[in-house]
């Protein structure tokens, strides 16, 4: 039997957004001015909470844990995006790809544990208010915080190390902006039907398990909101959790228009566009809700300009 030459790919070719060449540079523009937005305010958020002894409290470490890592999202897909937009071909080396893929694997499943736990820490506070500090303990608060990070750097781990050892020996252009699995998938010669049964199986038990958090803990805070006789103590429970309900109502959102939808609507267009929702446009509002639906996180972002320009 003839044996059959098989090119190993060692490069794959990004397509990106789309083929117009003219909003190449629009686009540029509007990205890199995304990008720097998320940067700064997702940086500024940290240290206003790191210079305000008053926000030294768990509701705070997490959110800027949840500031750290949008902070890391991003760079992990804009750069190369960007650069990629001012050349006529944009490429990334199969070993600069997994790393990619790791890293995005990384951030967005810490994310979404991050915004459960958000969601569990206002439940304690409203909830059980009387015992929150006892219940949100510094070594709690740390251990969440850990375990996020643990089973968001766990989970990638898998899918790329499962997909670094898949054959690539075909086609190796890529119909996305960055290294998104299912486009990899794709283009491996390899039988990916394991692959693709782990990524259904453990994406969609994380997804289940952190949004169920989610919605068990605000059924429990709407009930408890609920029981409030005064409308200013309704008002004033709800405001607590108005910010993190913005965030976690734009991240499931934005998810489940990119993955709960029949096969038969599927658009790799449309998934392009969720896909740049989910890795700028997210980072970059997450800093924004906090701030602007925050009234301490407002008058914090007040004190330290005062200090800065106005010191005396």
């Amino acid at each position: 039997m003839a044996e059959e030459n098989y090119t190993t790919v060692t490069e794959f070719i990004l397509l990106g957004l789309m083929d117009l060449t003219d909003l190449k540079i629009i686009l540029f523009v509007l990205f890199l001015v995304i990008y720097a937005i998320t940067l700064l305010g997702n940086m500024v958020m940290i240290f206003i909470i790191q210079i305000t002894p008053k926000l030294h409290t768990p509701m705070y470490l997490f959110l800027s844990c949840l500031s750290f890592v949008d902070a890391c999202y991003s760079p992990a897909i804009a750069p190369k995006m960007l650069v990629n937009l001012l050349v006529v071909k944009g490429t990334i080396t199969f070993s600069a790809c997994m790393v990619q893929h790791l890293c995005f694997g990384v951030f967005v499943t810490t994310e979404g544990f991050l915004l459960s736990v958000m969601a569990y820490d206002r439940y304690v506070a409203i909830v059980n208010s009387l015992l929150y500090s006892v219940a949100m303990s510094k070594r709690k608060c740390v251990g969440l915080v850990t375990g996020s990070w643990i089973c968001g750097i766990i989970n990638s781990l898998i899918h790329t190390i499962s997909l670094g050892r898949l054959s690539f020996c075909g086609s190796n252009v890529v119909n996305h902006f960055f290294c998104d699995i299912p486009s990899l998938l794709k283009l491996s010669c390899s039988d990916t039907t394991m692959n693709e049964l782990l990524l259904l199986t453990s994406s969609g038990v994380i997804a289940m398990a952190t949004f169920l958090i989610v919605i068990i803990s605000y059924v429990f805070i709407a009930v408890a909101i609920l029981r409030i006789r005064s409308a200013a103590g309704r008002q004033k429970a709800f405001s607590t959790c108005a910010s993190h309900l913005t965030a976690v109502t734009i991240f499931y959102g934005t998810l489940s228009f990119s993955y709960i939808q029949p096969s038969s609507q599927y658009s790799v267009e449309q998934e392009k566009v969720v896909s740049v929702f989910c890795t700028l446009v997210i980072p970059m509002l997450n800093p924004l809700i906090y701030s602007l639906r925050n009234k301490e996180v407002k008058d914090a972002v007040k004190r330290a300009i005062e200090m800065t320009y106005f010191p005396c």
